[in-house]
């Protein structure tokens, strides 16, 4: 019997694509004195790029940015800082999320989150999108000294649910983090698609996240 949906949080809940793109475009006019002899185009597509999708940290994203572009009227640190401060200003969620977290919670399904990286960033995120209210409970990565494909920080999620991993399910957009993590732990996993990958082995693969509530009704 599946009781509880864990989610990712990245790519998976939080369009980490557009929320980026919003980002990036939003700090360069912000700090436009600072930047203004770097076409934006450059700067925030160089950015995207060096970015990596998120699995490069913005530290190393700014210093690079900052040797290419010849930036002297502010450090990586400020920019970094500004990204920590700002980002959740520009966070896009998925089409429906609030729609799919409210059908599951109208089934009686308990939700949980475990999401890699820092920890206040990360929740600065969650609220942002309004979410925070859905869920049992969230783990972030920093703050439990571990993080997803660690089998430990499932572990510990099914622990604070009072759950085992057969009465679980858990969807993210990283095959290995993600889908192959869950799936040795003992739970259902759900892939929620990303162009980058191609065929993954999960349980189910939705693209909508309307999708979700329909396939966890059918396991149930």
């Amino acid at each position: 019997m599946i009781k509880a949906v864990l989610f990712d949080l990245d790519g998976t809940l939080l369009n980490r694509d557009e929320s980026v793109k919003h980002f990036i475009e939003t700090q360069y006019d912000r700090l436009i004195e600072q930047l203004n002899h770097i076409p934006k185009e450059t700067f925030t597509s160089r950015f995207i790029h060096l970015d990596q999708r998120g699995y490069v940290w913005k530290d190393s994203v700014y210093k690079q940015l900052v040797d290419e572009f010849h930036i002297t009227s502010i450090t990586p640190e400020q920019l970094l800082t500004d990204y920590l401060t700002e980002f959740k200003n520009s966070c896009v969620p998925f089409p429906q999320l609030t729609s799919m977290l409210e059908q599951l919670i109208n089934r009686d399904i308990v939700l949980g989150m475990i999401t890699n990286g820092y920890g206040q960033f990360q929740m600065d995120n969650v609220r942002a999108l309004g979410i925070e209210k859905y869920f049992d409970t969230i783990l972030v990565s920093e703050w439990e000294g571990m993080k997803k494909p660690d089998p430990q920080i499932f572990q510990r999620a099914l622990n604070k649910l009072h759950l085992v991993a057969s009465e679980c399910v858990f969807i993210g957009d990283h095959p290995e983090n993600d889908v192959k993590a869950a799936q040795n732990v003992g739970m259902k996993a759900v892939w929620k698609r990303d162009y980058q990958w191609g065929d993954v082995e999960a349980d189910a693969i939705v693209q909508d996240l309307l999708e979700l509530p329909i396939i966890i009704e059918g396991w149930r």
